[in-house]
């Protein structure tokens, strides 16, 4: 077994707090594509924005509440995404007013119009909760029913789902996470049928096994058997830990604290050469009996995977070692600084930064535009190298896609454009030729300024603008 852990002396991990806090709380936070954080307040019915300050700060961000979820929706633990048309789509929960429900309700938030729209399930499911989910490369939303193998696409466009087939799935999708990878395909590690591995190809709508890991991430079940709906009974397969894709293409995925077992293992997926089966190696366990089910991880810009321990404590992964920090307490999520927000209260910092072959690069954009337009820009990489957040299953706030961050030459004062219908929202795309539009801000200042493309807190090198 390999145990690699180091102490976080020689390390720069800190954490720092906003200057507000968010006024109830943050359950889960979104990165939206105009620049700003939405997140779900404690009292679940509740939806709070962040936007920084003028500089860009999110530190020194302010709070504004905005519309609530539609009557009788107010889940907990649900499947979610920011879509590529800059929408929030939540849908499900394991929770619903507070009650065991596994409800099928869904809801999408229009940040234009600060309305949220009620979704309809999947024709016959009857039941989604806290279930897998991933906005494919073609932007469609693709949803695993937890308590089979079913699975269903969303247009986005239409709001009509559309079942695809789950041809070769070893297990039902229950409590496992999904990682998307840069062929399109998406990898997991099933929970019931622990250790196998599975990869689903969207293409063919089929499943192959990619073998097993060598040590266990899954943990027991923490409840008995749990009544919902009419004579019907969910017996939960247990936990497992959030799994991230690295810069260098593998998958660092995360346990939970298995039966028996002292400590919370962790293991590293490297892709198959041409689509064919891939391979795992032992990661390093987790120290002082601590693990990760159903907690939080983000990709940092120096390409190490924050991990957030049951214990609160914030471990950092460099691809060999797992290294502890500070202590770190709430969803995690990348901020387009490069931070990332824990919680609604404080931001983690880290040592280190990207590599420049990590960033976005601009190839065209307009050489100057006008408040309230609307323009097209392209180049590579926009949507960054990973999804770049994860959580054991549901809970899902990926932020692969591209941000437009304009800044004033003479005040140094920060705009973000909002962007929508991006090409893609792949991952790790690399020498192809993608594209996002972005709206500029009808208030911010005029006059020479430099634009940048940001995904997943890295930005592209500046190329100016001039804004009329």
């Amino acid at each position: 077994m390999l145990l690699l852990f180091t102490s976080s002396a020689a390390f720069a991990q800190k954490v720092q707090s906003l200057k507000n806090p968010a006024p109830d709380g943050a359950i889960i936070s979104f990165q939206m594509t105009d620049g700003t954080v939405i997140v779900q307040g404690g009292g679940e019915s509740d939806w709070w924005k962040l936007t920084p300050d003028n500089k860009g700060s999110y530190v020194n961000g302010t709070w504004k509440q905005l519309a609530s979820l539609p009557s009788g929706y107010v889940p907990y633990a649900f499947a979610s995404a920011v879509l590529a048309d800059g929408r929030l789509l939540i849908e499900g929960g394991e929770y619903n007013n507070n009650q065991f429900a596994f409800t099928d309700l869904g809801a999408i938030y229009d940040p234009k119009a600060n309305t949220w729209t009620k979704v309809k399930p999947p024709k016959g499911w009857g039941f989604i909760g806290d279930s897998p989910s991933s906005v494919l490369p073609n932007g469609k939303y693709l949803l695993g029913r937890k308590f089979d193998k079913r699975m269903a696409v969303l247009d986005p466009k239409t709001l009509k789902w559309t079942e695809v087939g789950d041809a070769g799935k070893s297990d039902r999708n229950a409590e496992e996470g999904w990682t998307l990878m840069p062929n399109g395909t998406i990898l997991t590690a099933d929970v019931s049928k622990n250790p196998n591995t599975e990869l689903y190809d969207p293409s063919k709508q089929e499943w192959t096994s990619q073998g097993n890991t060598p040590v266990n991430l899954q943990g027991p079940p923490e409840v008995g058997c749990i009544p919902y709906g009419k004579n019907k009974e969910y017996c939960p397969p247990g936990e497992i830990g959030p799994a991230i894709l690295r810069p260098d293409g593998t998958v660092y995925a995360t346990g939970a604290l298995h039966q028996g077992a002292s400590t919370g293992h962790t293991a590293i997926y490297t892709p198959g050469q041409n689509g064919g089966t891939g391979t795992w190696a032992a990661g390093p366990d987790f120290p002082n009996g601590d693990a990760a089910g159903d907690s939080f991880a983000a990709l940092l810009t120096n390409g190490n995977v924050l991990v957030e321990g049951n214990s609160g404590i914030g471990y950092e992964f460099n691809g060999t070692t797992l290294t502890a920090g500070p202590a770190i307490g709430g969803s995690l999520m990348v901020l387009p600084t490069g931070q990332v927000l824990v919680g609604g209260f404080e931001v983690y910092i880290s040592k280190g930064t990207y590599s420049s072959s990590w960033a976005p690069t601009i190839t065209t954009s307009p050489a100057s535009v006008t408040r309230g337009s609307t323009y097209q820009i392209s180049g590579t990489q926009f949507n960054g190298l990973s999804q770049a957040n994860s959580f054991g299953d549901e809970f899902e706030t990926a932020t692969n896609y591209p941000l437009v961050r304009i800044t004033n030459n003479s005040t140094g004062h920060v705009f973000y454009a909002k962007t929508h219908d991006h090409s893609t929202m792949g991952v790790a795309t690399g020498a192809t030729t993608v594209s996002t539009n972005f709206d500029v801000p009808k208030g911010m200042e005029t006059g020479a300024s430099s634009l940048v493309v940001v995904a997943n807190g890295i930005p592209s090198v500046a190329v100016n603008v001039t804004v009329n």
